[in-house]
């Protein structure tokens, strides 16, 4: 891999994993403006809860070496939670700066999934 590779795959997985931690905590968190959030996309208080565990479960799944298998689960989990946070925005329609968020940690889980150097991808055997 690439010293360029190399760097892109960190810098996307360090902001992935931030962005994913720090709202995975919020909505562990019991804050009014998330349960007044996710009331108004039409999803139960206790979704909250799922995400947020999901959310720190995948952050560790790609950060820890090894577990090829595991951190593709961790991808996909957050590509889906993240594109349906975006449909369930467009869905109600809030504003385009709604979307930011979603689509920006849309953005950084592609990058690093793209970028994740051998040792981190799933074997073939």
């Amino acid at each position: 891999m690439s010293k360029r590779n190399k760097i892109i795959y960190w810098v996307a997985t360090l902001w992935l994993a931030l962005g994913m931690t720090s709202t995975g905590i919020v909505q562990l968190i019991p804050i009014k403006e998330e349960a007044v959030m996710i009331q108004h996309l039409g999803y139960p208080l206790y979704f909250l809860t799922l995400l947020g565990v999901w959310k720190l479960l995948g952050v560790i799944a790609i950060l820890i070496p090894k577990f090829g298998l595991l951190k593709e689960w961790a991808y996909a989990g957050f590509f889906f939670a993240m594109s349906g946070a975006v449909f369930s925005h467009l869905a109600i329609k809030d504003d385009a700066s709604a979307l930011f968020g979603p689509i920006l940690l849309i953005v950084l889980t592609v990058v690093s999934w793209y970028f994740r150097p051998e040792t981190r991808r799933c074997s073939s055997n």
